[in-house]
C-alpha cells in the first residue's frame, strides 16, 4: 500500500508500514470508507505528521481518538475546524492557556493548525473512528504505528517535550526517555478532570521556558 504521508515521517515509520499489522490495519480502514461513516476525511488521516515533520517537533500533545460527530475530526488531537464548535476539553485547554500566560487568547476557535505548523504534533493513539461509535477503531494496529513515532521522537530528537494528559496518554509515553525530554503530566483536560490538576499545571509556559533553555524559540500558544 502507498502511504501517503510526510517524506520524513515515512522514512521514520518505513519499517512499520512493512508489517503485516499495517497491512491488516490498511485493508480494515479502507472498508470501514467504503461501508460506514468515519472521521476524519481520508486526507486527513495523517494530517498531523503532515504539517508538523519529524525534524521539526517540538511538542508532542497525546490524543486518543478523533472526535466521532459530523465535521469535528480534522486529523489533529483536541482540534476542530474554524467552524465548529468547540469541544469542551479544548475550552479548558484554552482556559488554561489564558490562565498560565495572564493573557487572553488571540484566536478563538478551534482549529489548531497555527500550533502544528509552529512544530506542536497533536497526535491521536487511533487515527480514524466511525461515526458516533467512540473507540471503534481501537486495537486495530493504530496504536502501533503512533507508539513506534512516539519512540522514534524519543530516541532519535533530543529536548522535546511531551504533554500526557489523562491515564491513557500516560500509559502510552511510559518509554519516553526523561533523560532527553520534558515530560509533562497531568489529569486530562475533560470536564470531568481538569479541576483535578489540569488546571495549574502551566504546561504551556513551562514548555516555553525549556524551548528558551535549549536556544528553541518558544510557542506561540495564544
Amino acid at each position: 500500500m502507498e502511504v501517503k504521508i510526510d517524506s520524513s515521517w515515512k522514512k521514520h515509520l518505513a519499517n512499520e508500514f512493512a508489517q503485516p499489522y499495517f497491512a491488516e490495519l490498511a485493508a480494515f480502514v479502507k472498508k470501514e470508507y467504503e461501508d460506514e461513516a468515519v472521521y476524519p476525511q481520508p486526507k486527513n488521516i495523517f494530517r498531523a505528521f503532515d504539517l508538523c515533520p519529524f525534524g521539526k517537533v517540538k511538542v508532542v500533545i497525546l490524543g486518543q481518538d478523533p472526535y466521532h460527530g459530523k465535521g469535528q475530526a480534522n486529523g489533529l488531537a483536541f482540534a476542530v475546524d474554524e467552524v465548529q464548535t468547540i469541544p469542551p476539553s479544548l475550552q479548558n485547554i484554552f482556559k488554561e492557556i489564558e490562565s498560565d500566560f495572564g493573557k487572553p487568547l488571540m484566536h478563538r476557535d478551534g482549529d489548531l493548525t497555527r500550533w502544528a505548523v509552529q512544530g506542536v504534533l497533536l497526535l491521536n493513539a487511533t487515527l480514524t473512528v466511525r461515526a458516533h461509535q467512540a473507540g471503534s477503531h481501537q486495537g486495530r494496529g493504530w496504536e502501533e504505528l503512533t507508539d513506534a513515532a512516539v519512540r522514534a521522537l524519543s530516541e532519535e530528537r533530543e529536548h522535546l517535550i511531551f504533554m500526557l494528559w489523562g491515564n491513557y496518554a500516560r500509559a502510552k509515553g511510559a518509554h519516553i526517555d526523561r533523560n532527553r525530554h520534558l515530560v509533562l503530566e497531568a489529569p486530562h483536560p475533560s470536564p470531568f478532570s481538569a479541576a483535578s490538576g489540569f488546571f495549574g499545571s502551566r504546561h504551556f509556559s513551562r514548555a516555553n521556558e525549556y524551548l528558551i533553555a535549549h536556544g528553541e524559540t518558544p510557542i506561540d500558544w495564544l
